[in-house]
């Protein structure tokens, strides 16, 4: 995180550019300072930047609190949050112990975790060993309150289609075939 490159979004060495609007950099910091003093550690950044634009430093946060923002809300920001977790089966509670669900990316080099993963996180995308990212040839949506419905590839495609049924009958109620 402290060798991220921030800067104008539109160039091809920036890693983070700034948030859309001052209100989403206001809220982010608001999430972050709350998190901090319910006892969340700060490891790195956890701080807007000052000058033009809506940067936030990248921000890695540990030991985060159960009901803390960092804990149950969506951070739209440059924030990882680390959760410490003693096997496989603490990772999926973790994990799961959200009402929302997009995607989740997990890291693993031992396939039958990555298949455990992949089946039993709540997410409507599971990368393993990759990073989130929407593909156009793969469906993406969510699951939980992240969302109904998938978007991109021909499942996304039908999302956006209504299917419009007409039987025709002939006089003397004899179907001559389906439109």
């Amino acid at each position: 995180m402290r060798a991220l490159c921030l800067g104008d979004p539109l160039l091809p060495e920036t890693d983070v550019g700034p948030l859309a609007t001052a209100q989403l950099l206001d809220d982010l910091d608001a999430q972050v300072r709350e998190t901090i003093s319910r006892g969340a550690r700060v490891l790195l950044g956890g701080r807007r930047l000052e000058g033009p634009g809506n940067f936030y430093a990248p921000t890695v946060l540990a030991d985060i609190p159960r009901g803390s923002p960092a804990a149950e809300q969506e951070l739209f920001g440059p924030v990882a949050s680390l959760f410490r977790v003693k096997d496989e089966t603490e990772a999926i509670a973790v994990a799961n112990d959200s009402v929302f669900g997009l995607a989740a990316s997990v890291w693993t080099t031992a396939p039958n975790e990555a298949e455990r993963f992949a089946r039993e996180i709540e997410a409507g995308t599971v990368f393993v060993n990759g990073m989130v990212a929407s593909d156009p040839g793969f469906p993406f949506g969510g699951v939980k309150c992240s969302g109904y419905g998938r978007e991109l590839g021909p499942w996304g495609m039908r999302e956006f289609l209504n299917v419009k049924t007409v039987r025709r009958w002939e006089i003397g109620n004899r179907e001559s075939g389906i439109e």
